[in-house]
This record gives structure tokens, C-alpha cells and sequence, in this order.
């Protein structure tokens, strides 16, 4: 695991945190990231590293990202929203992990492990659309 690192290419075109092919899930203490972590497949990632994030850097890196990007007009998607939902876990304390998952077999290998925890939201982030997953 390592530590978050924002990257262009997790961002739409306006400058909205959306990390296509990744699973974005939070959990209420760093222990449990530490515990799905452990479970992940090895198969899972594809190469990419899985990232973790504390409460701070959620609301300091990726809530940040939404910025004014529904005023005035709401946004079309459900970006803004779902990342306010993001603020409303982190500034409860709950920690968040990434894990690149690109396809649907690769999701639920994750989510087998994310599963064995007691997470709060587990987000997939596919072209074009974002899945809650449960």
C-alpha cells in the first residue's frame, strides 16, 4: 500500500475527482483499510499500487476537486454529490482505500475482501458511470 498520490488522470475534464477503474471505499478506522488490505487478492490491481487515505487527506485531496463544480447549475453526473458524501464520512473520521479493479470480475474479487469489513461505502468508478457497490 502507499500513500495517496492525486493524479491528472483521476480527474474529469473540469477538475472532479473520478478515478476511472478504481474502487473508492471508506471505512471507519484505519485498522479495517489495514484489514481489507491484508485480504485483497494478489491478483488484484493490476500493477497499480493501492492507495490509502487518511480523513485529513479525503477532504484536503478529493473533496477539494469538486470546488465550484456544480454552482450554479447542479452537475449533470453524480460526482459532486457522491464526494460530498465522501466529506461527510472523512470528517467522521472514517479513512478511505483505493484499489484499481478495472473489470467486473476484479471488482468482486475486491469486494470480497472490502466485505469482511465493516465499510460505509464502497464506490466503482467505470467509464462514464459511478456504481455503488455493496
Amino acid at each position: 500500500m502507499q500513500r495517496f498520490e492525486l493524479d491528472p488522470g483521476m480527474l474529469t475534464m473540469a477538475g472532479v475527482f473520478y478515478p476511472t477503474g478504481y474502487l473508492f471505499v471508506m471505512l471507519p478506522e484505519e485498522e479495517h483499510v489495514q484489514q481489507v488490505a491484508r485480504s485483497l487478492p494478489a491478483s488484484a490491481h493490476d500493477g497499480k499500487p493501492t492507495m490509502v487515505l487518511t480523513p485529513n487527506e479525503v477532504l484536503e485531496k478529493v473533496v477539494r476537486t469538486v470546488g465550484s463544480a456544480d454552482i450554479p447549475l447542479p452537475s449533470v453526473g453524480t460526482e459532486a454529490a457522491t464526494i460530498r458524501s465522501y466529506a461527510d464520512l472523512a470528517s467522521k473520521g472514517h479513512h478511505a482505500l483505493m484499489v484499481y479493479a478495472p473489470s467486473a470480475d476484479e471488482t468482486e474479487e475486491v469486494m470480497k475482501a472490502v466485505r469482511q469489513a465493516p465499510f460505509a461505502c464502497a464506490i466503482k468508478y467505470r467509464k462514464l458511470v459511478i456504481e455503488e457497490m455493496t
